[in-house]
This record gives structure tokens, C-alpha cells and sequence, in this order.
């Protein structure tokens, strides 16, 4: 058509795409079908297990504490009306830690948090979530309602092992994700 794009169908089951002055890319019936149609609320359950919040005032003890828990890599810091304010990471944890001097660490959670979050809707594609991440080198990433408050956080490997169930991550995708080929 005028725009250059072409869909030719080879042996009823790969799906060739290509864009005009572009790389061709072959796809297979199921993933062109149903590609990228997941929503992060599609994974609340395990998102919601990996919610732990904190006031801004929390000692760092207590935020460590909570990050300690195995299922656990991101404590994000709320105000006093439960609105998202920041997070805590393990690393932001080790950073403070090496400047406290024995157990007399007096650091709350505002001091300590990164306040500029990339975050996510339950409403987004879990495909464009789990792209983010990638580009920005993230494994954590809060869910936030229209309130800003948090419900829930993407882990990387959840949000892929749902992909890769349902069919949703393209093989190669897959590979730079198991190789770390733009993924830290």
C-alpha cells in the first residue's frame, strides 16, 4: 500500500512484516495474532506479593529489613496520604550503609530514596513495561493507580515468564534477555 507496509503469509503459518527502507521480520501466526495484548494487571497477583511500602520517616533499618525478604528488590517510600514519593533499592541500602558509622545509622527513607521513579499502570502493556525496564536497565518497577499510589511491583522475570507462557515474547527478545545483550 502507499505506506509500504506488506503482509505476506508463507505456508499458511510465518508471518513475514516488512516497512518500507526497513529490515524484514518473520513472525509466527500465533505471535502476530496475539502479540503484546497482556496488561501488567494481568499480573497483580505476583506484583501484589512484591509490594512492600514505607513512610518517609522509616529508619533505613527497617527498609533494609524489608528487603532482605527473598521475594523482595524494591521498597517504595510513601507519604502520609499512601501517595507513591520514591524507592529503595537494595543497592541504594549498601551505598548508605557503607557511609553509616557502626549500628548508629540515624538515615530515614526520604533521605535515602531516588524520588525521580520511572513507574507503570496496571492498564499498560506488560510488552512496553518489560521494554522500559530493558532500555533503562531496571529489574523493579512500582504499579502505580490513577492516585499514584502503589499496587503492586513488575519484577522483570515475572513479567517475562508471562510473556513466555502466553506466547507474547518473541524469541529473540528472549535470547538478548538470557544472553544480558541491553539488559542489566
Amino acid at each position: 500500500n502507499a505506506r509500504g507496509l506488506w503482509l505476506v503469509f508463507l505456508a499458511a503459518r510465518p508471518l513475514v512484516l516488512q516497512v518500507k527502507n526497513s529490515t524484514r521480520r518473520t513472525l509466527n501466526f500465533h505471535e502476530s495474532r496475539f502479540m503484546h495484548t497482556l496488561q501488567v494487571h494481568q499480573m497483580d497477583a505476583v506484583s501484589r506479593s512484591r509490594l512492600v511500602t514505607v513512610t518517609l520517616q522509616t529508619p533505613l533499618l527497617v527498609a533494609a529489613q524489608s528487603l532482605c525478604k527473598t521475594q523482595i528488590g524494591l521498597v517504595v517510600v510513601c507519604n502520609a496520604d499512601g501517595v507513591m514519593a520514591g524507592v529503595i533499592s537494595k543497592t541504594d541500602v549498601v551505598r548508605q550503609m557503607g557511609q553509616c558509622v557502626g549500628g548508629a545509622c540515624r538515615t530515614v527513607a526520604e533521605d535515602l530514596m531516588t524520588r525521580d521513579v520511572i513507574t507503570c499502570r496496571p492498564t499498560d502493556l506488560l510488552h512496553n513495561t518489560l521494554t522500559s525496564m530493558q532500555e533503562q536497565g531496571l529489574v523493579h518497577l512500582p504499579v502505580l493507580d490513577a492516585d499514584h499510589r502503589p499496587v503492586g511491583v513488575v519484577n522483570a522475570r515475572d513479567a517475562l515468564r508471562v510473556m513466555v507462557a502466553q506466547g507474547q515474547f518473541e524469541q529473540s527478545q528472549l535470547f538478548d534477555y538470557v544472553m544480558g545483550v541491553g539488559y542489566h
